[in-house]
């Protein structure tokens, strides 16, 4: 059966022409439609003042020139490649195109149109292999990550002779336009496509197996030496500060009083256990969320103090009633902060404030003036201010206090249309209908802080933890690190959710109560957000233009410290055949109390050695790969005027450090606190043990670990004793100035681990928590409060079997 008759196909051809030209065009412009970003960093570039070794382009090429150019060869072959198949598809329905029993004809015209569309797509194929070459410089291949031996004389030489095959093949069928027959074509195909196979698939594998394998380090070595100073220079590594830290054992109590700054703001509180505390203590009323713990600092009557602080934020899931006007017009926002100290806790073990209550109460040199937080880390919904219904403030006692929001944030609706069109985007006709709004009335949309500012911003990298600061004049601001990435970076090593380049240039601001956003460089030497400041010039602020009392709290990201963390556990070695061997690989310490978790970087305040004042440090220790002793510790600064800074201070090879996990094993082998501890688990409560601590005095290291006990029912968890390690020496006391007291006082010989105070000093103290605890539980019982009874029967149980065991 043949084609229908040509004077039945044209006219159904020329009415499917338009449409099928609008789908081609449609779907060679798909790969762009979304690729904005892409295209305006290509025409907005800004050099990185380095160049790839191996073709000597700047490396603003590859991360701003060569995604915009692949995206284009793709688009340009689709285009082709459709255009050549409508094109066939027309003149064979056309019978321009005919097939004899001798093989395949056609028209001079249909035969001139199919060869110079095939010469454009093998033109176009000539650039994809060009571009192709470019891609070796991220080849995973080698020992290290970038172009190797094979990739530079294997793959290189050969998509060097596909570009050239490719133009001759072009050529040959422009030349056969003219020409009759298909042998030049055809010969010029079976060419590139055996190059193609053979060269690409087959000597590149036998180059590498029977030539670089046998000698690795000595073909590699210098395409080893680049990966390893591309990947420093990705990752900020390069401006690493080396120091040596000798590890001395040679601490008294002198050192410890001369570091009264450093000893009195370790943390004791983990987030975890505080978090519970927080919530259990201050949450006041079931819709009001603690949902992270923030570590800062501040100036406490003259004191810097580093603290732990917490919004107190509104959770719509846990209204009482979930009506529309109470999720969109009635509870409307947090109310407030809680900020404690790190290191303190009172009688009972719970932590102490700095800033509590509703509304907050302060007791301290910072206030909270306004606590209102109408934008926060809980994903909450779109709500209505400035309405006619009472908007909930704060509870206050039996009743409830409202206020009347007097920001400036949101959209107002100060028409009919708006509120047509609200309630057309959010599918709601309740804010058409509701009588509750006015034109005042103003809509507050995108809540969240973190998709608040990736909607103005998508192309930035956010943070996961933003941290809220309480100004100078009392006001809420949330800090939300952003970061520019970029997974183009030639010779360096990718590293997985990130790529292979990133900075954290970006710092973001947001007032919890107007939802206003700012951008601020912050570090203006990065290429990238140097073209984005170039592209949006209106968005982004110098650092400089920021508050005082917001840039005295820059915290280096805990994000990126992380990721840095894990690439200089590899790349500190920079010599390449240390490197190949991997003889000096680190690896961050693993906490056997984790269930094999790495630790995680913490903040504190200390001084480090050779400096002659605190400052608020972010670190991580390092242990060798598959080893637990200590190797080195990395450091970042974050008070100015040394914000940014990294120094790693390298412990001596020659001498044996301690490392987190050899610490706990130690303590875990302590006869005396491995008793006391099986003793709290097997009544009724369960012993929480907190991070392990390493915390650096002058030139020497102690350990630090406080440990928590709650009741099995998950009730509030208490600071029961600290654990201080120093040396071959481990003491466990009620708090951290008994165990260094115990550790470090002159005249005093090392006390051995006790469970608690020793002698009837101990025993009069724990008579007196006795005591307290019997009082309040016949308080509670008058007040017929007997939840809270009940955890004080069993506080005074668990006092007087202590009291018992001591007295033997």
């Amino acid at each position: 059966m043949g084609l229908p008759d040509r004077h039945l196909i044209v006219p159904v051809l020329k009415a499917l022409l338009v449409p099928a030209c609008l789908t081609i065009g449609v779907l060679a412009a798909l790969p762009f439609w979304s690729q904005w970003s892409t295209a305006l960093k290509f025409f907005y570039p800004s050099a990185f003042q380095l160049s790839d070794p191996l073709f000597g382009n700047d490396i603003s090429f590859y991360v701003f020139g060569l995604p915009f150019l692949r995206l284009l060869y793709r688009g340009i072959m689709a285009s082709l490649t459709l255009g050549l198949l409508s094109a066939a598809a027309i003149y064979l329905f056309n019978r321009a195109i005919h097939i004899l029993p001798r093989g395949v004809g056609t028209t001079r015209q249909a035969r001139a149109h199919l060869l110079v569309g095939g010469a454009l797509l093998l033109l176009a194929k000539a650039w994809g292999y060009r571009l192709e070459a470019y891609d070796l410089l991220f080849s995973p291949r080698g020992v290290a990550f970038g172009a190797s031996y094979t990739d530079v004389h294997a793959d290189l030489p050969v998509l060097k002779l596909l570009v050239v095959l490719s133009l001759a093949c072009a050529l040959l069928l422009l030349i056969s336009v003219f020409r009759r027959g298909w042998k030049l074509p055809v010969t010029g195909f079976v060419a590139l496509i055996a190059v193609s196979i053979l060269g690409k698939g087959l000597f590149p594998g036998l180059l590498q197996r029977f030539s670089v394998a046998p000698n690795e380090i000595a073909m590699e070595r210098p395409y080893i030496d680049l990966n390893i100073k591309y990947t420093r220079q990705a990752f900020g590594l390069n401006n690493i500060e080396e120091r040596e830290f000798p590890a001395d054992e040679n601490l008294t109590w002198g050192t410890i009083q001369r570091n009264e700054a450093t000893v009195q703001n370790i943390r004791l509180w983990d987030t975890k256990p505080l978090l519970t505390s927080y919530s259990q203590l201050q949450e006041i009323r079931t819709y009001y969320k603690f949902v992270d713990i923030d570590v800062d600092r501040y100036v406490i009557n003259g004191r810097y103090r580093q603290v732990t602080l917490s919004p107190r934020e509104i959770s719509y899931k846990d209204l009482p009633s979930k009506i529309w006007i109470n999720e969109r017009l009635n509870y409307t926002h947090g109310y407030g902060i809680v900020m404690g100290p790190v290191n303190l806790v009172t009688a009972e073990g719970l932590p102490e404030f700095f800033i509590k209550d509703i509304p907050p109460r302060s007791l301290d040199s910072v206030e909270v003036r306004r606590p209102e937080i109408y934008f926060g880390e809980i994903p909450n919904d779109y709500v209505f201010v400035k309405t006619k219904a009472q908007e909930f403030d704060y509870p206050s006692g039996d009743r409830n206090v409202y206020s009347t929001y007097a920001g400036t944030g949101g959209v107002p609706l100060s028409s009919f249309w708006r509120k047509a069109l609200f309630s057309m985007r959010l599918g709601s006709l309740k804010i058409l209908l509701s009588n509750d709004l006015t034109p005042e009335s103003r809509i507050l949309l995108y809540r969240d802080i973190r998709q608040r500012a990736s909607r103005i911003a998508p192309f930035l990298r956010y943070d996961s933890d933003p941290y809220v600061v309480v100004t100078g004049e009392g006001k809420l601001f949330w800090i939300l690190d952003a970061y520019t990435v970029s997974s183009m970076y030639p010779y360096s090593e990718p590293v997985r959710g990130i790529g292979n380049y990133i900075r954290n240039s970006v710092k973001v601001v947001i007032d919890a109560y107007n939802g206003t956003v700012h951008y601020y460089v912050s570090d203006p030497q990065d290429p990238i957000v140097q073209t984005y400041a170039r592209i949006f010039p209106d968005l982004f602020k110098p650092l400089d233009t920021m508050a005082a009392d917001l840039k005295a709290h820059l915290r280096y990201p805990e994000g990126l410290f992380s990721v840095q963390a894990q690439v200089y556990a590899t790349y500190h070695m920079q010599d390449s055949q240390v490197f190949y061997n991997k003889e000096d690989l680190w690896s961050l310490p693993v906490r056997g109390s984790d269930k094999g978790q790495p630790m995680e970087p913490y903040f504190t305040i200390m001084k480090l050695p050779g400096e002659t004042k605190e400052e608020f440090i972010l670190l991580v220790p390092f242990t060798p790969s598959r080893k637990d002793n200590m190797s080195a510790w990395l450091a970042a600064r974050n008070d100015l005027p040394n914000y940014g800074k990294l120094i790693v201070y390298n412990f001596p090879k020659q001498k044996l450090i301690f490392g987190p996990r050899q610490i706990e094993a130690r303590i875990d082998q302590d006869a005396e606190i491995s008793q006391q501890i099986s003793l709290w688990n097997q009544t009724g409560s369960q012993v929480i043990r907190g991070n392990l601590l390493a915390i650096p005095i002058e030139t020497s290291l102690i350990y630090v670990q406080p440990l928590y006990l709650a009741a099995a029912q998950g009730q509030l968890p208490e600071l029961k004793r600290v654990i201080v390690a120093y040396g071959n020496r481990i003491v466990m006391e009620e708090n951290l100035e008994r165990a260094l007291t115990s550790l470090f006082r002159s005249g005093a010989a090392p006390r051995p681990v006790a469970p608690g105070p020793v002698a009837k000093r101990g025993v009069e103290t724990q008579a007196q928590k006795a005591m307290e605890a019997y009082n309040r539980a016949l308080q509670y019982l008058r007040e017929g409060n007997w939840a809270s009874y009940g955890q004080e029967v069993n506080r005074l149980g668990e006092l007087l079997r202590e009291m018992s065991r001591q007295s033997k």
